[in-house]
């Protein structure tokens, strides 16, 4: 399928920076039964694949980067300097970029509160705007306070819907939902509240918290047993309460954080 034109300000990809680019092919291919192909801009980088549909990319973290490995969501904007101006106007921290590729420029930031995202301007991903109906990815932002993200976020990626097929936000059992009127059905992300700064456990602190789907329950659990004889841990047990159905939290064996949810 073409790529779709893109909404500005929603969010396009997902991606991880690993430290041993072949064990994590290895750990996520067992668990979620990826397949991988190399990706620009060369060997260090692969996509993941579920049926020939793009997923997610990962590429090899540069070993004198001291940095903590996390799954990291990508937003379309249509203005890359903009966007990293109104993210410093806003005191909070544009870390790398923005760096120029050949089909278009990013830039990775933090929010004030810590938590890490990208953000993209150019053509659209092949890899990341196939038309899916569903995403192949859901996400969610785990803050301290969800009304006061939403506003930065608002502010920052310039989300405003005007009747013409923006993003659309609204409230909805405590979190801050949103929506694409080109999707109406489908949630982009949500915004909730409880992150704790000083939380040992990464799952409490603020961060932008990636969940791939799968089939069912049994698929969860399955993949979910697969992951510890791998090396993962899991740090939040099986939870049949949640509106996404049954989903797990899982730790990669470099300490990168996910989400399983049963459709």
């Amino acid at each position: 399928m073409a790529p779709r034109h893109p909404v500005f300000g929603e969010p396009c990809w997902v991606s991880l920076l690993a430290r041993d680019l072949a064990d994590t092919q290895n750990f996520y291919g067992a668990v979620l039964g990826w397949t991988f192909r190399p990706t620009e801009p060369g060997d260090q980088f692969v996509v993941a694949e579920t049926d020939g549909v793009p997923v997610a990319s990962i590429g090899a973290l540069a070993p004198t980067l001291q940095v903590a490995v996390t799954w990291m969501p990508y937003f379309v904007v249509d203005d890359v300097d903009a966007t990293a101006s109104r993210i410093r106007e806003r005191s909070a921290t544009v870390a790398v970029g923005p760096l120029a590729f050949e089909m278009g420029r990013a830039a990775l930031a933090a929010d004030r509160d810590g938590a890490v995202f990208g953000f993209w301007e150019g053509e659209p991903l092949p890899d990341a705007t196939v038309e899916l109906g569903v995403p192949p990815f859901r996400l969610e932002l785990r803050t301290y306070d969800a009304i006061a993200s939403a506003i930065f976020y608002g502010e920052v990626l310039d989300w405003a819907d005007d009747g013409s097929g923006g993003i659309d936000i609204s409230y909805e059992k405590d979190h801050v939902v949103l929506r694409t009127g080109q999707r109406p059905g489908n949630v982009l992300a949500r915004i909730s509240s409880g992150g704790v700064e000083a939380a040992m456990d990464p799952h409490l602190r603020p961060r932008w918290h990636v969940s791939f789907p799968m089939d069912g329950v049994k698929e969860v659990r399955t993949a979910a047993e697969t992951a510890e004889e791998m090396g993962g841990l899991v740090m939040a047990p099986a939870d049949t309460a949640s509106d996404e159905g049954e989903q797990v939290t899982l730790r990669d064996p470099d300490g990168g954080l996910f989400t399983l949810t049963g459709r």
